[in-house]
């Protein structure tokens, strides 16, 4: 997540100064997709059931963390890590049977899976989150958490026939202004792509769920008093996922908080206002990669822990931000909860 100038929301999102609604049903088949590569362990590739619940059943918690670990390395753009990255990506689409791009734009590479739909391959739903990172921060939470997910949600979601065509995207450049995204999205809208939904991830993986350990900004219940209320009610635990959405996401977000509340995530909703998404007042809501969505009028959702204002190690400024701080089990909460509403709106 990109640092940017302090103001109202920017710690909420983890920022700082240094630096049309899916119409579609649920029923889902399974199929005998291959497998991602076997050094990622678990089991993974049996049939997992013809519902988006029994879907995400399939989230491989072996296949996440040897992922994570992996990632979670200084990588940033150019670097020796940054390349082991890029091509992870790259192999682990293509194993789960996705056609793979590389996208190269002018400052750098973003890896873009798609499964074509069976009965509606025009629109598309898309999953995705940011590979690279800063200097000197081997960027556990911010984005190697976001990343395992967005390739083990690719996994399951090939094992199943979906009416929509899934694509999953690895983003280049997101701490440097959104570039990668950006240069994706305005490819997107020119070539007239008709993305129906995207959820996207940006830090997943911190959580806690001691009192005054989620810290939120003077100001937030002046924009989104029903969220303020309710983490000052949750006596400011840090364990819920942030989930940042535009109105025209409204339908999916349903969907997604719907599916949290069945494996007991918590979740807390902050909705910018139809029309408001480019607007000044709602400007750190746009802290991360949906941004670039919503700049081109497609629905997006940005899932988030909040960042420094939960996990002081954000950017390495509190400390190293390691596998080791991480609760890999809210995370994989997150990538069920994304699985089956994926399902659910493709």
């Amino acid at each position: 997540m990109r640092p940017v100038l302090w103001s109202i929301l920017a710690p909420l999102l983890g920022c700082a100064a240094d630096d049309e609604p899916n119409v579609s049903g649920t029923s889902v088949a399974t199929t005998d997709a291959s497998d991602s590569p076997a050094d990622a362990g678990g089991t993974g590739g049996e049939a997992c059931g013809d519902s988006p619940e029994t879907l995400a059943s399939c989230i491989d918690a072996d296949r996440y963390a040897a992922d994570l670990e992996f990632i979670a390395d200084i990588r940033p753009p150019d670097s020796e890590h940054w390349q082991r990255v890029q091509d992870l990506c790259v192999e682990r689409l293509e194993a789960a049977g996705y056609d793979v791009e590389t996208q190269g734009y002018e400052t750098g590479v973003n890896v873009i899976g798609r499964r074509a739909g069976v009965t509606t391959p025009a629109e598309v739903v898309l999953v995705s989150a940011h590979y690279d990172h800063i200097p000197e921060c081997p960027g556990a939470d911010d984005n190697a958490t976001g990343v395992a997910a967005a390739l083990e949600i690719g996994r399951v979601l090939a094992l199943a026939e979906l009416p929509r065509t899934v694509m999953i995207a690895c983003w280049d450049e997101e701490e440097t202004n959104l570039r990668g995204s950006t240069a994706w999205a305005n490819q997107a809208a020119e070539d007239g792509l008709d993305v129906v939904m995207n959820f996207n991830f940006d830090m997943i993986g911190f959580a806690s769920d001691e009192p005054n350990s989620q810290i939120i900004p003077t100001g937030l219940d002046a924009l989104f008093p029903d969220a303020a209320a309710e983490i000052a009610a949750n006596e400011y635990r840090g364990d819920f996922i942030m989930v940042v959405a535009n109105a025209a996401a409204q339908l999916a977000t349903t969907d997604f908080i719907d599916q949290a509340q069945r494996v007991a995530l918590p979740t807390t909703l902050l909705e910018v206002p139809e029309g408001m998404e480019l607007s000044e007042a709602y400007s750190d809501t746009r802290r991360s990669d949906h941004a670039s969505m919503w700049a081109v009028g497609y629905p997006a959702l940005l899932l988030t822990d909040t960042a420094e204002p939960r996990n002081r190690n954000y950017h390495c400024r509190g400390g190293p931000d390691v596998v080791e701080d991480l609760d890999e089990e809210f995370a994989l909460a997150v990538a069920r909860a994304t699985v089956a509403a994926t399902a659910i709106v493709a």
